[in-house]
């Protein structure tokens, strides 16, 4: 299947080719060169935009893989080792990584990065970071203590107290480059990316090399979701102590990007000004209309509630209800796949969101138990509840499932569900958008409206595209 920008309007995706193809040098994997066909590409946006609400995709099967694209993917860490080791030859480098961190046999980078290869380049692995979440992923609380990690024995310094911080000037200048390897889930809320911002941007002013090792977007980069998150609520600084940080909120892009982590840093490195010392090392073989489980790479949880692809196919559209008195399925196994309260009239909410045949996913109205939340919410007590089941992921539209959610357990609610406005929005992207769902207007109008502005973003930033 050709590298593709898709429509997804209401009725389900068409496939639209890409007017920029980019190359991988075989020779120096850390250059991106490009080629671009702008008339091409704006005769056919013009042709998109006045019908995407009426684009037809039809499958009866359960989210049908045999269909779909495959490839033999390698992560930046095993292209690193084997094709651009000069990038951190004879440095004492730090790594920011956590559990994902791996190559496609589940090696740690940390074992990786001290392994004879390593060694026999001189390369000296002498401090780690950790993200949200810590080293090993295991925790999901606040204020995660630095230490000394039991495998390696090597230094770890937190990066995520309150919240998301940049690592400290005093650390990284006894450093040679700083090496950045986490999972991105392909959602514009993940507070990975703000950890990469915020060390990308520490690692400029201390005039140290910031080498990106890339991996694929688990949920494609061919397809792009409004909304666009608002100016108003965008902060892309470091946190301050005058001033929170926004590690999940950062510049106005669409609630599903449609791009790799290292795509993001090219990107940001430009927009947000950063000018650091950047290298990217792509990984191999991934091309963008792949998703995560047809790459050959073991999945591995980038976070302790975030247990599958299928969640993560979800999440863009369900995070935002982590700022309302619904429970998203955290203490489940299918956290981000679920919402319910005990309040929640689940079989009348599920006949309205039936009704909209909405492409791509079922709705079943289905009572759990979240068992030990860490979001606190209905622990142990058996909830009414809606699954979302992913029917046709390549049909998928997770802002529209998660704006018409709103949308129907508002009118079956009512005033019994409860919204902290700017944490939504923070997350869905879009005040006027929540405000038009809770007033009642057509889902579907609200969503087929983020769209333009959703392909505006994709051709902004064609030029930072590295895979086909």
């Amino acid at each position: 299947m050709a590298r593709q920008d898709v429509c997804v309007g209401r009725s389900g995706p068409s496939a639209l080719r890409n007017a920029t193809v980019y190359h991988i040098g075989t020779s120096d994997t850390t250059k991106i060169t490009g080629q671009s066909s702008m008339m091409r590409y704006n005769r056919l946006l013009a042709v998109l935009l006045p019908v995407c609400g009426g684009c037809v995709v039809v499958n009866q099967n359960l989210d049908p893989t045999s269909e779909l694209a495959e490839a033999r993917v390698k992560p930046g860490i095993t292209v690193l080792l084997s094709d651009s080791l000069h990038l951190i030859r004879g440095k004492r480098i730090g790594l920011l990584t956590n559990q994902t961190g791996i190559n496609e046999r589940g090696t740690s980078d940390i074992d990786l990065l001290r392994d004879r290869r390593a060694r026999d380049a001189n390369v000296q692995l002498v401090q780690l970071f950790s993200p949200e979440h810590g080293l090993r992923g295991t925790e999901d609380r606040p204020n995660i203590e630095s230490g000394v990690d039991a495998k390696s024995g090597l230094p770890v310094y937190s990066l995520y107290g309150q919240q998301t911080m940049a690592p400290p000037d005093s650390i990284l200048g006894r450093l040679d480059a700083l090496v950045f390897d986490l999972q991105d889930i392909g959602t514009r809320t993940w507070t990975y990316v703000g950890a990469m911002v915020y060390s990308m941007r520490a690692s400029a002013r201390v005039h140290k090399p910031f080498i990106v090792l890339d991996r694929p977007n688990p949920i494609t980069g061919y397809i792009i979701e409004g909304p666009v998150l608002d100016n108003s609520l965008a902060n892309p600084e470091d946190p301050t102590p005058g001033r929170p940080g926004l590690a999940y909120a950062l510049w106005p892009i669409p609630l599903r990007h449609g791009m790799t982590i290292g795509e993001l840093a090219l990107y940001f490195n430009d927009v947000m000004k950063i000018h650091a010392e950047l290298r990217v090392v792509p990984a191999q073989g991934w091309r963008r209309d792949v998703w995560f489980d047809l790459t050959g790479l073991p999945w591995v949880k980038p976070s302790p509630n975030m247990p599958s692809l299928q969640s993560a196919m979800v999440y863009p559209g369900l995070v935002a209800f982590e700022a309302t008195n619904l429970s998203v399925g955290r203490g489940t196994p299918e956290a981000f796949q679920r919402v319910g309260a005990p309040w929640l009239n689940a079989a009348a909410t599920v006949a309205l969101l039936r009704d909209r045949e909405i492409p791509g996913v079922r709705f079943y109205a289905e009572s759990f138990t979240p068992v030990n939340p860490t979001d606190g919410k209905y622990g142990g007590q058996t909830i009414p509840g809606i699954r979302v089941s992913v029917t046709n992921r390549s049909a998928l539209q997770s802002a529209r499932v998660g704006a018409t959610l709103l949308w129907a357990i508002n009118k079956t609610a009512g005033t019994r569900l409860i919204i902290d406005n700017r944490g939504f929005d923070l997350r869905f992207g879009a005040p006027a958008v929540r405000e038009a769902l809770l007033r009642g207007v057509d889902p579907d109008v609200l969503i087929d409206r983020e769209y333009k502005a959703a392909y505006a973003f994709r051709e902004r930033t064609r030029q930072y595209l590295i895979y086909r």
